[in-house]
């Protein structure tokens, strides 16, 4: 049907006399076909997803989804490399050797020579149970005490350190169930029980969350900025959301039952959580649009600053400010005002246009603007046509803008600014690809605060990389059921997801903690530094 219609169209506006086709009846005939046309895209879309549902009630196959590659086509041939001297790169000149291993001939002739060794390297790996048994000697003095000699202090436990890190490494890094966990390890003659795998993998753990929480605190007070996005986490049987916060340096999770702007805010205040009312408060009551009787009710009292949310709610209602959105906004500006005590007002926060993160400085993602273009529904092969141009003018001007991140002046920001304009205010013959033109231009502060901050990113790509870490831990393990479990599923993927930032072996990070050796600075040290030297 599609091909069919969009011939049809192409062909009667072909037809049409020159002279006719600024009749205002002609122009607003096609209209009308154009938006059939849509209304009919839009059925035919909602039947397939119809239809998809009940193969699937069926337990059949829905129609399988199969986009074109993305990938750029190299036309070039790739040059040959034969002939080439290339220098063979020693790949053994400083691999560790555990055993040297010296093998004669089987036969040596009689008046043979030696003429040296011929060193050739095998790697290889050994997994072996090491189980240790300590004795502990016992003394009696001659006053009748007993002294007894005590365990090193690495000891915690019937299982060592090494252990340990494996089990964590296994279900964190690798994404190995509990299940799978058991068996392999019960195949190396280690033994070890269900439950044991778990209270290692969620309990006394409280070293690692604590580590975590200093890793937000240091990424906020030593950037300028954050990416921000969030996915869903399922827990104990009911829907809950998981809030990534992080950029470069750094990767932070956390698991919540919502996903609101007061949520957000109690996040960034990273533990610290406080409401405070000043004039930024205030201010933020104001942009909201929070009744003005409202507003003065919370002007009047001269306490302004509250340590817990029992506090803040009793003086809601002890003030009479009960309606549900007066005392979410009111919220919100206490909890703004006492983020920004530690933060820059400046602080920008890049996301995908998602609500709940647009507060202090708001950047949009590029590529999730681009998608409102990408998603229009096209009744014609002249409007595709259109539409691919406009699409084209934007990735050049994105192109444009990366070009201006490495070389920033005042000059090509005024320029940059006048051809965005150029480009989302322009008429085309497609009406909703207008709306959406124009839609984006009402966010063109959102969309250019990278010609007044070069150092932030274009898009949103690295949080939802680093979230994509969540999703597939969601995937094979399914939803948490323990506080305990939700809270180590959220620490040990922020701290390898910053260990991995910063260069640092997730697997040498877990054996210098649980063996209390430390040897490796605190991460939250580390991401200053790192910071600070950018």
């Amino acid at each position: 049907m599609m091909p069919i219609m969009r011939n049809t169209l192409d062909k009667i506006i072909k037809n049409i006399p020159k002279q006719d086709k600024e009749n205002p009846t002609i122009i607003f005939l096609l209209e009308q076909f154009e938006k059939q046309f849509e209304i009919i895209l839009t059925l035919k879309e909602q039947n397939q997803l119809l239809k998809d549902e009940i193969a699937r009630l069926k337990n059949q196959n829905p129609k399988p989804k199969i986009k074109p590659s993305k990938l750029p086509k190299d036309l070039k041939p790739k040059p040959s490399l034969k002939g080439i001297n290339q220098k063979k790169k020693k790949k053994t000149a400083t691999l560790k050797i555990d055993k040297v291993e010296r093998i004669a001939p089987e036969h040596i002739p009689d008046g043979s020579t030696f003429k040296g060794l011929n060193s050739y390297t095998v790697r290889g790996l050994q997994i072996v149970s090491f189980n240790t048994r300590y004795l502990l000697e016992q003394w009696q003095t001659p006053e009748g005490k007993i002294v007894a000699g005590k365990l090193p202090p690495h000891i915690d436990g019937h299982f060592d350190f090494v252990l340990k890190s494996f089990i964590l490494y296994q279900y964190h890094h690798c994404h190995v169930t509990q299940p799978l966990i058991l068996e392999q390890l019960r195949e190396w003659d280690i033994d070890i029980s269900p439950c044991q795998i778990n209270r290692i993998l969620n309990e006394g753990k409280d070293q690692f969350h604590a580590e975590k929480d200093d890793i937000l605190q240091a990424g906020l007070q030593s950037s300028g900025y954050i990416n921000v996005d969030d996915t869903g986490a399922r827990h104990n049987g009911r829907n809950g959301y998981c809030t990534h916060i992080g950029n470069e340096f750094f990767a932070w999770f956390k698991s919540t039952e919502s996903k609101s702007r007061i949520n957000f805010l109690e996040l960034l205040c990273a533990g610290g959580i406080a409401y405070l009312l000043n004039e930024d408060a205030f201010q933020y009551m104001i942009d909201a649009r929070l009744p003005k009787s409202s507003l003065s009710l919370l002007q009047a009292f001269p306490i302004t600053t509250f340590t817990d949310s029992a506090g803040w709610e009793s003086h809601l209602k002890k003030i009479g400010i009960v309606k549900p959105r007066h005392k979410q906004i009111a919220t919100e500006g206490a909890l703004l005002a006492n983020l920004m005590r530690h933060i820059s007002k400046d602080f920008v926060i890049v996301s995908d246009d998602a609500g709940q993160f647009n507060i202090l400085s708001h950047s949009l993602c590029w590529v999730h603007a681009e998608r409102t273009l990408a998603k229009l529904i096209v009744p014609s092969t002249k409007k595709q046509e259109v539409l691919e141009k406009v699409r084209q003018q934007v990735w050049d001007f994105y192109d444009e803008l990366k070009t201006y991140k490495k070389n920033p002046s005042e000059k090509e920001s005024h320029r940059l600014q006048k051809v965005f304009d150029d480009i989302f205010t322009q008429n085309t013959d497609f009406i909703l690809l207008n709306i959406a033109l124009k839609r984006l231009h009402a966010n063109k502060s959102e969309l250019l605060l990278v010609l007044n901050r070069p150092e932030i990113p274009l898009h949103n790509n690295l949080s939802e990389n680093d979230i994509r870490e969540y999703v597939k831990k969601r995937k094979i393990s399914g939803s948490t059921r323990s506080e305990a479990g939700r809270k180590c599923r959220d620490t040990f993927a922020s701290l390898k997801k910053t260990c991995r930032k910063l260069g640092i072996s997730f697997w040498q990070f877990l054996n210098d903690r649980l063996s209390g050796n430390n040897l490796i600075s605190p991460l939250s040290q580390t991401v200053e530094q790192h910071a600070l030297s950018r």
